[in-house]
């Protein structure tokens, strides 16, 4: 699979504890854009953070039970991302949602060339 150049950067920013049923929230998230073919999906985990509450959230080793910060960004073209998010929309309750314009660079074994 390639990318063109011109590409969509997804993120969305929400708890450890939120869920999908049964599952972890960023779990779900992340095996509907395999599922959808999205060109891939990384979750990273925030040491701290706070949102629209305003509570701060943190790993400090005395709040080990903690709902830490996570984002899951996702890059591709924008029929793909906006499919996706027709699709995950419901399950986004709590969340920040962004999107922002992004030049691939490379993705795998291809390379792009470009004029930075």
């Amino acid at each position: 699979m390639t990318l063109p150049n011109a590409a969509l950067l997804l993120r969305i920013y929400l708890g450890e504890a939120e869920r999908d049923e049964a599952a972890p929230l960023f779990e779900s998230l992340v095996l509907k854009a395999r599922e959808m073919g999205l060109a891939g999906a990384t979750v990273l985990r925030g040491p701290m953070g706070f949102g629209h509450s305003g509570e701060i959230h943190t790993a400090k080793i005395l709040d080990l039970s903690s709902n830490l910060p996570l984002v899951v960004e996702i890059v591709d073209v924008r029929e793909k991302i906006d499919a996706y998010l027709d699709a995950v929309r419901e399950k986004l309750v709590s969340t920040l949602v962004t999107l922002e314009k992004v030049r691939v660079l490379q993705y795998g074994k291809t390379r792009h060339e470009v004029d930075v």
